[in-house]
């Protein structure tokens, strides 16, 4: 929140108590975090946290992944989608997520909304 100028009114909201929460450890200290929300079959990722120091560590992709076999884990879930930072677009391609729809802004950063679709289960 600090170092994007986010406020606590725009960061915190009534989704924290439904989400379950992930949280990436680095010699057993808080390092970066994401959080999960379902709404029917698509599974949002959201959230998502590492601080500088532990970033280029792979930690942000781990969560990511973590995040994604979460909600393939259910098996009911068709979609992940996640709403990135226009600079961190090729960071989430390479895990798969595909840009669609205009940029726009979220807390005065500018977004796009990104999707994944899961392999289905037959």
């Amino acid at each position: 929140m600090v170092e994007q100028g986010i406020s606590e009114a725009e960061e915190f909201d009534d989704l924290d108590s439904a989400a379950v929460h992930l949280l990436a450890l680095l010699d057993d200290r808080p390092m970066g975090t994401a959080r999960l929300l379902r709404d029917g079959r698509t599974g949002k990722i959201g959230r998502v946290c590492v601080l500088p120091q532990a970033r280029g560590t792979g930690m942000g992709a781990a969560l990511i992944r973590a995040g994604i076999a979460h909600f393939a884990a259910a098996g009911d879930v068709d979609t992940v989608k996640l709403s990135a930072q226009l600079h961190a677009l090729g960071f989430y391609e390479k895990l798969g997520f595909a840009a669609h729809g205009p940029a726009y802004d979220d807390a005065g950063i500018p977004h796009r909304d990104m999707a994944l679709a899961l392999p289905s289960r037959m």
